[in-house]
């Protein structure tokens, strides 16, 4: 019965060109993903895989435990180079040339920025070019002041007094010095893996939504319901059916999505603290690169598994497949709109919508924190806890309300 059930999804046209523009679309966003550039001698941009590698080669020259001998020798190679008559050319090439010699520690140089930044939010991409070696000394220590001082200031509304000691000790008690690799890979990946996810669901969402509808359109639901099993197996082979259909075509679609970024890019640096890519740099949870990975890859499978079997249950309570469409899409969407309400309340409420779950590694970087009794957590751990337990009730709660239904 669940081949059977697995046969009508993809025996229809629909339902197969929307796997196929669904993988089309992925193959655009490794492309998008893996458009980087080497700069030349000559201060031309190069790509390819040759390209790809001498970046590469060029960022691993500096690899190794980020500490205050190494940060001075950055800010001392920055320097160096910013005081080249290239550096200082107005002319555009030379500019580049310039910009070459800098690649190797562009990353490092991404960190000075955060580090010394003038404000916990505020973000200056010259600010290394000030930078002396006396200042590699306070790396990791401002790190932790520019916190405290956006605690104390900007955001002394924002938090409890338990919340703003959580959030202090989670980046004091962090292990430093970080080691430093490149991670070039693994940042192209995570930042356009909630593309992946987010259009993989579109499409889940889609060939969902007629499972439990389709009798009705059919008009064939009085012989699925007088059948023997037709109120029994026959429901649970379609519950079957859209499990194994989300699980193949989710892990299908990101996994293909992650080969081709890392096998092209590389994929050094996977054990690295998330706080050595610069985008990360704020972030208050202690895991690592390949855990971060995990956590995009599991919260948007559970993100994708609960939203669709909540669009099989509004296809088997509506006996229509439009409504099911439509709710991936406006719980995916509806959250942008309702960020434009200035409120800490709608805020934190937004931040718990299963949307979150399709782009997890960009939660990982917000400042959400929730009291549950005595204990402070960040938003992560509860999505993953709540949906976790919400998806796993949804299929009896789908089976109850399908082998229910009256024939029309």
């Amino acid at each position: 019965m669940t081949k059977y059930e697995l046969k009508k999804i993809f025996s229809r046209t629909g339902g197969r060109a929307a796997l196929v523009l669904l993988f089309v679309l992925v193959g655009i966003t490794c492309l998008f993903a893996a458009n980087l550039s080497w700069i030349d001698e000559n201060g031309e941009p190069k790509t390819g895989p040759a390209a790809i590698a001498l970046l590469r080669e060029e960022r691993k020259a500096w690899a190794g435990e980020l500490n205050e001998e190494r940060l001075r020798a950055v800010i001392a190679e920055n320097r160096r180079i910013r005081e080249t008559p290239e550096a200082r050319s107005e002319n555009v090439r030379e500019e580049n040339i310039a910009f070459g010699w800098q690649q190797g520690i562009q990353e490092i140089r991404d960190l000075l920025n955060c580090s010394y930044a003038e404000g916990f939010r505020s973000h200056d991409y010259y600010r290394a070019d000030s930078l002396t070696e006396e200042d590699a000394a306070s790396f990791y220590e401002n790190r932790v002041r520019l916190l405290k001082e956006w605690l104390a200031d900007e955001a002394k509304d924002q938090f409890s007094e338990r919340e703003k000691a959580y959030l202090i000790r989670q980046y004091e008690t962090i292990p430093t010095p970080f080691s430093y690799d490149y991670v070039t890979g693994w940042r192209q990946l995570f930042e356009y893996a909630p593309t992946v996810v987010m259009l993989t669901m579109l499409v889940l969402g889609y060939l969902t939504a007629g499972i439990f509808s389709c009798e009705f359109a059919w008009k064939s639901d009085a012989v699925f319901f007088a059948s023997i099993y037709g109120r029994d197996k026959a429901v649970l082979a379609k519950l079957k059916a859209g499990f194994l259909m989300v699980s193949f075509v989710y892990f299908a679609a990101f996994l293909l999505y992650t080969a081709v970024v890392l096998a092209y890019l590389g994929a050094d640096g996977w054990n690295l603290a998330v706080q050595v890519d610069w985008g990360s740099w704020k972030c208050f949870y202690h895991i690592t690169v390949w855990q971060k990975y995990l956590l995009i890859l599991l919260g948007g499978y559970l993100g994708c598994l609960f939203l669709a079997f909540l669009s099989m249950l509004v296809s088997a309570r509506t006996r229509s497949a439009v409504p099911a469409v439509m709710v991936p899409v406006l719980l995916i969407f509806l959250p942008s709109f309702l960020s434009n309400i200035d409120s800490l309340v709608v805020s934190r409420i937004i931040s718990l919508l299963p949307d979150q779950l399709l782009q997890i590694g960009k939660a990982l970087d917000y400042f959400q924190l929730y009291l549950i009794g005595t204990k402070v957590l960040g938003a992560v751990p509860i999505l993953l806890t709540v949906y976790t337990v919400l998806t796993a009730v949804l299929p009896p709660v789908i089976y109850r309300e399908y082998r229910r239904k009256e024939i029309s």
